[in-house]
């Protein structure tokens, strides 16, 4: 599986399947909750798409003490989505425990436990700021190994990064180990608040295991033509 996920970022369910209706074959389609849909509408909108048979990926970037996201985790576990998000910077233990509470929860419901990914840096984040607001000596591509490594030996099954680290992650974890990108443009996009962006084509040559596609699907004058046009590049 090498998914386009379409990030749903929109105000609210109306705006959502408004968008979606213009899909055929919607039980194809992989699609990103976020921070904004969620924290409105909440876990409801996660049993509508599931209803259509739409995968989901909840990326809602879990950075806490251990023992609060493992109890997040928990709840978030019972929702039968296909990924969820830690914040890598977050630590071992609580990436362990993240991974507990995600077994628990998918346990109690009966349902196919989520893979869990961890936030390396985000691909709005260029090294200068990295170094000068995070106060990071290291560089950016050696804090992303750093991340991956850890993220990969606390039990994540991935991360979430820009497709230029790919090729690194890839040679520094195994086989098995997931690399889902976001910060993907078409050529003729504009990058907007993206700092590391690449394009369809060239995700796949770096090794991507699964884009994260927003504005350039979400904002194009036809969505549907954009999709068609970024699993054309992607597939080939």
């Amino acid at each position: 599986m090498r998914p386009i996920i379409i990030a749903l970022d929109f105000e609210d369910r109306n705006q959502v399947f408004t968008f979606l209706d213009r899909f055929e074959h919607q039980d194809q389609l992989f699609v990103k909750v976020g921070m904004e849909l969620f924290y409105f509408e909440g876990p409801k909108i996660l049993a509508e798409l599931r209803k259509r048979g739409i995968r989901v990926f909840l990326d809602l970037k879990l950075y806490d003490i251990p023992n609060t996201v493992e109890q997040a985790m928990y709840q978030l576990g019972q929702q039968e989505v296909s990924m969820v998000t830690v914040h890598a910077a977050g630590g071992a233990e609580m990436i362990r425990r993240a991974k507990l509470g995600l077994l628990r929860g998918s346990q109690k419901a009966g349902v196919k436990p989520a893979k869990l990914l961890a936030i390396t840096q985000l691909t709005s984040t260029s090294e200068e700021q990295m170094r000068e607001e995070q106060l990071v000596n290291a560089s950016l591509t050696e804090s992303v190994r750093h991340y991956a490594q850890l993220a990969q030996s606390s039990g994540a099954d991935g991360v979430i990064s820009s497709a230029l680290e790919d090729p690194m992650i890839h040679r520094s974890t195994s086989d098995d180990f997931l690399c889902i990108n976001p910060g993907i443009r078409l050529e003729s996009d504009s990058a907007d608040d993206q700092k590391r962006v690449v394009t369809p084509a060239q995700a796949a040559e770096l090794g991507s295991n699964g884009l994260v596609v927003g504005r350039s699907i979400t904002k194009a004058a036809d969505p549907v033509a954009a999709y068609g046009k970024i699993a054309q590049e992607w597939e080939k």
